[in-house]
């Protein structure tokens, strides 16, 4: 600290605060306002970052702008990591910056490590699950904007590369909250439909908020889920995405990835010609060879007179007629003897003759039924009778039918006793014909 008698020079005074400044603010990161941009020919940027409240100068020097990913501009919110300084020729309070993002940037960059950690340590980032691109597509889906430059960059590289291959369009959105759900189910329809079998994943540079669709979890693991092999071309160079991690194939640009997708036509044609030189070369070596065949063929034929092969076969092929004549003949005459037996037996198992026995079983059959139930019926008849005689003579009815009567309290109950009884009790008799009711006057045991 200096005493109130220390007489500072401007220049003293402000070297001293700028050395101040330096030495308590280390590197500081302020959000704001840009205002004021300019822009001279000796590549530094100047500006001022403002708040509602307050305002500072900045400045931004050339090999720090380089590094930029957007181009500053009047208006837009920014963050900055800066030293805090002091310009010493007018005593301005000023930062100079070291780094400048998009304000949101930093958050989205957060999200976007968040998410690579936990894409990177489930493995989708690794190369053996990668899926390899087709040698030469039958056919090439993009995945992009219909109205971007990217579309237009694709196409005409592919018109230059390959223009024999179709390429189907896959039109989505590529910023904004829809964009990647957008993609997703783009993916997945391609996956469905089979109509190509190779990918490209498309658009141009932008901010990381702008390409903020191709590093969604859920994009991300839409590629990670197709069976067709995709190839990422999202941005420019400096551009990286989760996409790209997770991709088959990742190209620097969208024309970079049209250009992985096909081979030089014009270079496959030059290989086809010469496999067809070759062909050729191979095919007239085997003909010559085979020519030199047949002339050793026609020497040996020559040397052998093919009237004589002809005779002897002439007199084989007699004896093998006469003997396929005589073999036919024993085998006609076999195969009619065997016919022969085979109708015999036939004739003597013949179903009428069964059908006759049959029919006379049934009938004797069916007279011993008939026997059978009557001389059962009349047993069961005379069975009958006797347990009708045995039953009625046992009968208290028949008890009855000699004089005798059954005699019964009110309740039903047979009286067999006088002990059961008192006197002015009203009894019944039954009779083998009608009932008496009568009243004990007496009872006498």
């Amino acid at each position: 600290m200096a005493d109130n008698a220390t007489l500072y020079s401007v220049s003293q005074l402000n070297r001293e605060a700028k050395r101040l400044l330096a030495s308590y603010f280390l590197t500081v990161r302020v959000e704001g306002e840009i205002s004021n941009f300019s822009a001279p020919s000796s590549g530094h940027c100047y500006f001022t970052l403002k708040d509602a409240q307050a305002q500072i100068r900045c400045a931004l020097f050339k090999g720090q702008r380089q590094g930029l990913r957007f181009r500053p501009r009047d208006g837009d919110l920014v963050v900055v990591s800066a030293q805090v300084s002091l310009y010493e020729p007018r005593g301005d309070y000023q930062l100079i910056v070291e780094h400048m993002e998009q304000a949101g940037d930093g958050l989205l960059r957060q999200s976007f490590e968040r998410l690579k950690i936990k894409l990177s340590n489930e493995g989708l980032f690794d190369e053996s699950r990668k899926r390899a691109m087709p040698l030469i597509p039958a056919a090439i889906g993009v995945i992009t904007s219909p109205t971007g430059a990217a579309i237009h960059d694709i196409l005409t590289v592919l018109r230059r590369r390959f223009p024999a291959i179709p390429v189907i369009v896959y039109p989505v959105s590529v910023q904004g909250e829809a964009a990647k759900f957008e993609i997703s189910r783009a993916i997945q329809t391609a996956n469905e439909r089979r109509d190509a079998d190779v990918l490209i994943l498309a658009r141009g540079g932008g901010s990381l908020e702008d390409l903020q669709a191709f590093n969604d979890e859920i994009v991300a693991r839409a590629i990670v889920a197709s069976s067709l092999p995709v190839i990422s071309g999202v941005g420019h160079e400096v551009d990286v995405t989760i996409a790209d991690f997770v991709a088959d194939l990742r190209a620097a640009t969208p024309s970079a990835a049209a250009e992985r997708a096909v081979p030089i036509q014009s270079d496959w044609l030059a290989r086809f010609r010469q496999a067809e030189a070759q062909l050729m070369q191979a095919f007239g070596r085997q003909r010559h060879g085979l020519d030199q065949r047949l002339i050793w063929l026609s020497r040996a034929l020559t040397l052998q007179h093919p009237g004589q092969k002809l005779r002897r076969n002439a007199q084989r092929l007699d004896e093998l007629e006469q003997r396929l004549t005589h073999t036919m003949a024993r085998r006609q005459q076999g195969l009619r003897a065997r016919v022969a037996i085979v109708y015999r037996k036939l004739m003597q198992h013949q179903p009428t003759h069964h059908i006759r026995r049959s029919k006379q079983q049934t009938g004797y059959l069916e007279k011993r039924l008939q026997q059978a139930i009557r001389q059962r019926l009349a047993t069961l008849k005379q069975r009958h009778t006797s347990l009708g005689q045995t039953l009625q003579a046992v009968s208290p009815l028949a008890t009855l039918d000699r004089g005798y009567a059954i005699v019964l309290q009110g309740d039903g109950c047979i009286v067999k006793s006088t002990q059961q009884l008192q006197a002015g009790e009203r009894i019944e008799s039954r009779l083998a014909k009608g009932r008496i009711v009568s009243t004990v006057t007496q009872l006498i045991d």
